[in-house]
């Protein structure tokens, strides 16, 4: 009995408690607990109505126009029918003293009461269509050339040709530098090597973009002063020239120097992949361009180089930076299978720039894109190599992204221009909403 009795009062208590947490208990309202997110949907909502410009175009306009009245057509058919909306647009003007002022220009809403109290609100800013803004480059001093030759074919460039690279290369790169020159043929190869101008350009502190990537082109003339099976001496002439003539030789992708092209020269020879046009100089082909660029004799055969195979590498903090900067978004993680190894550059007297000359971080050992400057007995660079050691198919974006880390040339952004007789106009959208419904 005593314990039905315990039993008893332990219901009364629980049921005491329930009771009086349910009397003082403030619940939320069903429209709170399903309530959409307002903010996201009022930016959203102007997002849609900005597309191809509506919005901002609308807003511009005077009171009276029509576009006005679509422009609420418009938000309306944007928004369910239990959203109250007020759209309210402002003029931003900055008064002498530097204070900054909005001016209501004009409002639309579905509600002659307001959204009231309970609503949520997002903003956006437009410019006048009559309004751009530039951003024009740095020129970099010295020549881009880039290897567009007629007579010469790539290979690791899987489904491109080096001339449609080259003319993606000359969009991309060339207003950055005060002189860009397509070298259209291996003659015309030959000639800049001999030191003679194209169009009366300087050679010296020039760039010059090898865009068939493992093959590089060579002059007849150059191809009948070496044996068949000598080609790279070749590239320890090319690594001459480049410290000779003060360049940055620029290769775009894989092995570089592992082949030498010329449709003509070598029209039954193959790489053993089907590209004819070409014959392979193989491992020795880097190694001998960078004894040339360090002024080291030249031996017969020179020994093999090396490459390495990484896998995926990653942007350095700097190449992320230097993306936004120049607005060049290739991705951030690439797969390198032509990495070079870091001994080259305490053999050939190499250095890296850590902020301006890696694009890819180390991996496992090996160096995935870099600019190397050779550095002379006095200290000066005399000479440097880029090297992209991706795997095929390859990003230019990430060739030219190097490039541009190297120069690192200041983007002038300019203030707003404008057509004569107008002045700068900014306009301030506000889009209000709140819910009906719900209690």
């Amino acid at each position: 009995m005593l314990r039905t009795v315990e039993v008893t009062m332990v219901i009364l208590i629980l049921a005491g408690a329930f009771i009086a947490v349910s009397l003082f208990a403030v619940l939320p309202s069903p429209r709170q607990i399903s309530s959409p997110n307002l903010r996201q949907l009022a930016l959203t909502t102007l997002q849609v109505l900005d597309t191809n410009k509506a919005l901002t175009e609308t807003i511009f306009k005077d009171r009276a126009n029509q576009a006005w009245t679509d422009l609420q057509i418009a938000l309306t058919a944007c928004l369910l029918p239990n959203i109250v909306y007020n759209l309210t647009v402002y003029d931003i003007v900055t008064l002498p003293d530097g204070t900054v002022t909005y001016q209501l220009v004009n409002s639309i809403t579905n509600s002659e009461s307001g959204v009231g109290t309970d609503s949520e609100a997002a903003s956006y800013l437009v410019t006048s269509t009559n309004v751009t803004f530039t951003a024009v480059p740095q020129k970099i001093s010295g020549t881009l050339y880039i290897l567009n030759c007629s007579d010469a074919n790539g290979w690791w460039i899987t489904g491109y040709t080096g001339q449609t690279l080259a003319a993606d290369l000359k969009n991309l790169l060339s207003p950055y530098f005060s002189t860009t020159i397509m070298v259209q043929n291996t003659t015309q190869l030959g000639l800049l090597l001999n030191g003679t101008p194209l169009k009366g350009e300087i050679i010296n502190n020039a760039v010059v973009m090898n865009t068939f990537g493992e093959a590089v082109p060579i002059p007849s003339a150059y191809a009948d002063l070496y044996p068949r099976n000598s080609y790279a001496e070749y590239c320890y002439e090319l690594g001459k020239r480049t410290n000779q003539y003060n360049w940055t030789w620029v290769s775009i992708v894989g092995w570089p120097f592992y082949y030498v092209s010329n449709t003509a020269k070598f029209s039954s020879s193959q790489n053993d992949w089907g590209i004819y046009g070409m014959i392979k100089v193989d491992n020795p082909g880097l190694r001998a361009f960078l004894m040339g660029l360090d002024g080291q004799g030249y031996t017969s055969p020179p020994g093999n180089s090396q490459t390495g195979n990484p896998g995926v590498v990653y942007f350095t903090s700097w190449a992320n930076y230097y993306s936004n900067y120049y607005g060049i978004y290739p991705s951030p993680y690439q797969t390198s299978t032509r990495a070079l190894p870091p001994s080259i550059l305490e053999d050939y007297n190499l250095k890296v720039d850590n902020k301006y000359g890696y694009v890819f971080q180390q991996s496992n050992g090996w160096i995935a894109g870099a600019t190397y400057n050779h550095i002379g007995s006095d200290g000066k660079i005399h000479g440097s190599l880029t090297a992209i050691g991706l795997t095929r198919i390859p990003d230019i974006r990430a060739t030219a992204l190097a490039l541009l880390m190297y120069y690192h040339p200041v983007l002038y952004k300019s203030e707003f221009t404008l057509r004569t007789g107008e002045r700068p106009t900014q306009r301030l959208v506000v889009l209000q909403l709140s819910q009906q419904g719900g209690s």
